[in-house]
């Protein structure tokens, strides 16, 4: 009788992620590169709860990743959580050790900081984030780590936030970088993006849209007709995942 192989098996944490990158990436890295003994499954969940049965059966992922709306909600049910996680709060990549403990990741601040890098060849002094969910903490991270002033801009502004409203042409003036970490403009929603005033950028500003599906946004269109230069997150998504297998991987 032939022993069934035992595969190891990696995981993506969300709800409603039939969408999701993470799935086709590894799936078609482990088909690339051999690693026949590995597979990549997504966990849809309805609720929290059910992540709570997950890391409770002997029949544990090797690792996971964590997508909305869990990856803050995750934290309570980990032993440990890295310093970079605990600062952005918020985790995205999960890795049990030998022992079975739980360590909380977030590799969204590398694979942003690293795509960033490679789109700027000068100090970027001013910033502003569309959006203030999880996504931003990661941005927010990287942008003070390159002593980048960061103004977040939200449609219920809190202290020290700016409304879309107040978004006028000083402000978008004195900004280098705009980043959208709002869902707007994701597949099936292309005819969406954020309310600011396209008109008044320029060839100086960089538009950062952390949406990869559409490739190119309407956030991204709207930038690109003004002059500006213009970046989906695909390489953001690319280098997390890296990192993530890196630390799934460390002995």
């Amino acid at each position: 009788m032939v022993k069934k192989e035992h595969k190891k098996k990696f995981g993506l944490v969300g709800k409603n992620i039939d969408y999701s990158f993470s799935k086709k990436y590894f799936t078609s890295k482990f088909k690339n590169e051999a690693l026949n003994d590995c597979e990549y499954v997504n966990f849809d969940f309805k609720t929290i709860k059910e992540f709570e049965s997950l890391i409770k059966k002997k029949d544990l992922p090797k690792g996971l990743n964590v997508t909305i709306p869990y990856k803050k909600v995750v934290i309570p049910f980990l032993n440990n959580i890295s310093k970079e996680a605990k600062v952005i709060n918020a985790v995205n990549t999960i890795v049990w050790d030998k022992n079975g403990k739980t360590t909380g990741h977030n590799t969204d601040h590398i694979g942003f900081e690293k795509s960033l890098l490679e789109l700027i060849d000068k100090p970027l002094k001013r910033a502003l984030i569309l959006g203030t969910g999880g996504a931003s903490r990661a941005v927010k991270y990287v942008l003070d780590k390159l002593q980048c002033e960061v103004i977040f801009v939200s449609r219920t502004p809190q202290d020290k936030q700016l409304s879309y409203e107040s978004l006028n042409k000083a402000e978008i003036e004195k900004t280098d970088l705009i980043i959208n970490s709002t869902p707007l403009g994701t597949f099936p929603d292309i005819n969406e993006c954020p309310p600011i005033p396209y008109q008044w950028v320029n060839k100086k500003h960089l538009l950062f849209d952390l949406i990869y599906n559409p490739e190119e946004t309407l956030f991204l269109k709207k930038g690109k007709k003004e002059g500006a230069k213009v970046s989906n997150g695909s390489k953001m998504l690319l280098y997390q995942a890296e990192k993530a297998w890196e630390l799934w991987n460390i002995k």
